[in-house]
């Protein structure tokens, strides 16, 4: 098939239940041939995967969290390119081993593979310049510790500046709230030619599992390249205007141990899985499968960031709300206390999205859009 107006690294993955965890690989999409780079060529472009690994069958772990209706299992551990690294209960790994020359530049095509956590990824006595995120270019900068969600993509370019040497490569959680995570870290190796294998490796420490700082930097630095070639065409008008509140609740569960289920929710909204695919159902006009009732805007206003409501019941349908082909919709995602504030990663399937604005507490739609960014902002 012919690719058109997309080139960088995007993540495929399995979309059955819990496989993606291990049925997953990177799309790496070349610029089309005569066109350059927006920076200079790199030496040699590695693919570097983020995941996750338990030591039990990964179906296994997301049937007995059904179960139970609590969370899944946090994993046993991160890995780097499939390699946890010499952790203590598997010392005979040596881990991720990434051969490099001096004085040459390489690309780092990083994918978070993994189904829960936000890693930060990093390399002892290096800086990272990122280039691209979710296969679009960014406005290049320099950065020691990257932040990167499930499912993201962020290219970096790395300069052998060493003549010789062992450098750690550290991929640990990012996780700011009372949420149980992995908290191992998964380790590699950065390797000059020529370096003796019996040579210290030179370390680093991770950031804290809650570095919220760090996490909030690398976001803001994201901007896109905005160049004559690769302009951020933003779209200024709005023909739907949509606020959706993102939490966790509790519903009856009559085959749950405990009577009751941990579930998500989006306008207070729990997804149900249909039996037919939702695109074959509009195509093929089969009704009953969905209602395009969908709220745009949460049923009840409430400090979404402050005191939560008693009642965590959620509604469940299989709702979808409809847009005509070629709208433009302004999208406002409010985080809520709902059980425990969390971090939330979501992706839009088939589109590309700007992230115009982002803050702290609760959305003032009178105050906030006055400083939303419509020259350069990210766009993933």
């Amino acid at each position: 098939f012919t690719i058109t107006g997309q080139r960088g690294t995007l993540l495929w993955h399995a979309h059955i239940l819990w496989l993606r965890a291990t049925v997953h690989g990177a799309l790496v999409i070349l610029p089309k041939l005569g066109v350059p780079y927006p920076f200079p060529t790199p030496y040699k472009e590695v693919v570097v995967v983020l995941g996750e690994w338990w030591k039990s069958d990964v179906e296994a772990v997301i049937n007995e969290a059904m179960k139970s209706g609590l969370a899944p299992n946090v994993s046993d551990a991160h890995t780097i390119n499939g390699h946890p690294g010499p952790i203590s209960n598997c010392l005979s790994q040596g881990g991720f081993n990434l051969r490099v020359k001096s004085g040459k530049t390489y690309m780092l095509r990083i994918i978070n593979a993994g189904m829960n956590e936000e890693l930060f990824f990093k390399i002892a006595g290096h800086k990272l310049t990122v280039v691209e995120v979710d296969a679009t270019y960014v406005k290049p900068f320099k950065t020691d510790t990257i932040l990167i969600a499930p499912g993201q993509t962020t290219n970096v370019l790395l300069n052998a500046g060493h003549v010789t040497g062992k450098y750690l490569v550290a991929a640990s959680p990012f996780m700011d709230a009372p949420i149980a995570v992995d908290n191992i870290t998964a380790t590699g190796t950065l390797h000059y030619s020529g370096t003796l294998s019996t040579t210290a490796t030179t370390l680093t420490t991770p950031p804290p599992q809650n570095a919220t700082p760090v996490a909030a930097n690398f976001t803001d630095s994201l901007r896109s390249l905005n160049s004559k070639m690769f302009p951020a065409k933003v779209p200024l008008t709005v023909h739907h205007s949509l606020f959706f509140t993102i939490g966790l609740g509790v519903n009856p569960c009559a085959t749950c141990v405990r009577g009751s289920r941990v579930v998500a929710d989006i306008n207070n909204v729990t997804f149900m899985m249909p039996k037919i695919s939702l695109l074959q159902a509009h195509f093929f006009n089969i009704s009953g499968v969905f209602t395009d009732d969908f709220p745009g805007n949460p049923p009840e206003v409430y400090n979404f960031t402050g005191t939560q409501p008693k009642n965590l019941g959620t509604m469940k349908g299989t709702r979808l709300y409809r847009l005509a082909y070629n709208s433009t919709v302004q999208l406002v995602l409010q985080d809520t206390g709902m059980i425990a504030p969390e971090n939330h990663p979501i992706h839009l399937h088939g589109f590309n999205f700007f992230i115009v604005g982002r803050g702290l507490g609760n959305f003032n739609p009178k105050k906030d859009p006055k400083s939303f960014n419509f020259v350069d902002p990210v766009e993933r």
